[in-house]
């Protein structure tokens, strides 16, 4: 393999035609693979432990499964977890020359994510922001993502390098999932999400209240025996789209330790219903303008 997705010269799947390998601008090179991305969503929240990265994996592979070309990007660097979400520990993508090919988890999802290439996963990475940055960019650049209908991009918590970096380097056009939980503690920090948005110039896409109430495995209905709406309220607040609910529900903590994703095996459940009412939106996206 010698070229890569974003040569003028790359073939169809992403390959390189060209018998030089690829020497374009890097700005150039950024754009054009850009330009084959349609719908660019960045799931993130100001809050850390609020099952961020397990909604993430679940639109993408939610998506690849009605039929949609997807990639899942984890720019996560300190915790990367994609990989366990999806089965994927121990793979190690293809390197080319300035390229890399993104894992597949099925003929409709490919995944790229540091841990991947980490040789001791309990090995801490130490970085410092500039070369987050470098990643970032790298990951969106450099790797074979090909012709897809929608890039989802995991982020970690909070509103630093790793999101602001995702956030430019994808350009204005890309969109924000933000992600809460019903909790005030939660609240306070996901509005700083939702205004940190806006001020790096992109869009917030919808709001996502996680952990919304308990889905019983016994009878199958959610109970709100925790709080919930604390979301729906804050998207009011902030006059962004209320996504929807999704309930705690233990098969969903269970698929997530084992590496199967829980929309492939439950999505007949509450919680499957939920996450699909998520998507739905997403699916209603349409296809960006071609400029001449």
């Amino acid at each position: 393999m010698s070229g890569c997705s974003g040569c003028s010269s790359a073939n169809s799947d992403g390959t390189c035609a060209s018998s030089t390998g690829c020497d374009q601008p890097v700005d150039d090179k950024l754009q054009k693979t850009l330009g084959r991305i349609k719908h660019k969503i960045v799931v993130m929240s100001g809050k850390g432990g609020v099952g961020k990265s397990t909604v993430a994996t679940n639109i993408a592979v939610a998506l690849s499964l009605a039929g949609k070309k997807v990639g899942l990007l984890d720019v996560d660097v300190h915790g990367p977890s994609v990989p366990r979400l999806l089965s994927l520990k121990g793979e190690k993508p293809h390197m080319g020359v300035d390229c890399m090919e993104p894992v597949p988890w099925s003929k409709n999802l490919s995944v790229m994510s540091l841990g991947f290439l980490l040789e001791d996963e309990r090995q801490a990475v130490i970085w410092r922001g500039p070369v987050k940055v470098g990643l970032i960019k790298q990951f969106v650049e450099d790797v074979m993502w090909g012709d897809l209908d929608y890039l989802i991009v995991d982020c970690p918590p909070g509103t630093g390098d790793e999101p602001l970096s995702t956030l430019q380097t994808l350009g204005p056009t890309a969109m924000a999932v933000v992600v809460t939980t019903p909790q005030g503690v939660a609240i306070d920090d996901v509005r700083r999400s939702l205004s940190f948005v806006g001020d790096v110039g992109n869009r917030v896409f919808g709001l996502v209240e996680n952990m919304s109430g308990f889905a019983c495995p016994d009878c199958g209905k959610v109970h709100n025996i925790f709080n919930s709406g604390g979301g729906e309220d804050l998207a009011k607040e902030a006059g962004v789209r209320f996504l929807g609910r999704i309930p705690m529900d233990p098969a969903v903590a269970h698929s997530g330790d084992e590496g199967f994703p829980f929309m492939k095996v439950k999505e007949d459940t509450a919680t499957g219903q939920a996450m699909k009412e998520i998507i739905a939106p997403m699916l209603d996206l349409p296809d960006p303008i071609k400029m001449a």
